[in-house]
Formats: structure tokens, C-alpha cells, sequence
């Protein structure tokens, strides 16, 4: 799925539209993408100055959009509706995502119930675990 698409699927807009691509999608069972993590992203001029690391919770942001596509591309009927981040659990940072890296974005349906999507997934960097969480995305 290309940029254009994603941006059909998601409100974001720059700065923080924080996918790039899809990659596979098994609507239904999982998805997988990305993020192109570029040393012109407006948070690392904070984060940290001579040590840039992109803050763990714009990577559960990442995590999070590419769970609107999936339900969206999952669920037709959402497609003019609001999905919003409605809970986080487990999550565990395992190695920091840097300027250069290509974050990768993996997350599958746990469990499904009216409004209410919970979806398990990882983020990674060279096939290694950087983030991993449990998100939860209800629909307005």
C-alpha cells in the first residue's frame, strides 16, 4: 500500500503521519509496515540534542496508525469514522530507533468486540524487537 492510500486511511498529516507503507495486510488476522525514520523529524531537535532517539511514544504512535489501517481496510464501514487510541498495556522498549533506521510495524487482532479493537504487536529495527505492546483503539 502506497502513501496515497494511507493517506484515504488515516487523518494525519505531516508531522505526524507516522507511516510510510504497508507492506502485508491479511484483513482480519495482521498487518505489517513502516516508518522511514529520517534525522528531519521534528522531535529529534529535542530528543535528545548530539544524541537523537525517537521518543517511545511517537513509535506507539506509529504502532497505533497502522492499527486504524488494518481495521479500516478490515472493517469497510469505518472508513468515514474516527478510530482514536483508547489503551496501551505491556509495553516494553528494548532498544533504542534512530535517525537512518527503518521501523518496521507488525501488529495482529487479538480480539474484536463492537467499538472496541485489541491488537498485539512490535516494532522493529534490522528484524530486532525495539517496541512491543498491546494496543487497544476504540471507534467514535
Amino acid at each position: 500500500m502506497e502513501i496515497e492510500k494511507i493517506l484515504e486511511l488515516l487523518p494525519h498529516r505531516y508531522p505526524f503521519l507516522m507511516v510510510d507503507g504497508v507492506t502485508e495486510i491479511e484483513p482480519g488476522r495482521f498487518i505489517k509496515g513502516y516508518k522511514n525514520v529520517s534525522f528531519n523529524e521534528p522531535f529529534f531537535q529535542g530528543h535528545f540534542p548530539g544524541n537523537p532517539i525517537m521518543p517511545g511514544v511517537m513509535i506507539l504512535e506509529a504502532m497505533a496508525q497502522i492499527g486504524i489501517i488494518f481495521a479500516k481496510e478490515t472493517d469497510r464501514s469505518l472508513r468515514d469514522r474516527l478510530v482514536v487510541f483508547a489503551g496501551i498495556d505491556g509495553v516494553r522498549f528494548r532498544r533504542p530507533v534512530l535517525p537512518g533506521h527503518r521501523l518496521d510495524l507488525e501488529l495482529e487482532l487479538i480480539k474484536q468486540k463492537r467499538n472496541i479493537w485489541k491488537m498485539g504487536g512490535k516494532a522493529l529495527v534490522e528484524g530486532k524487537v525495539a517496541v512491543e505492546a498491546v494496543l487497544m483503539a476504540a471507534i467514535q
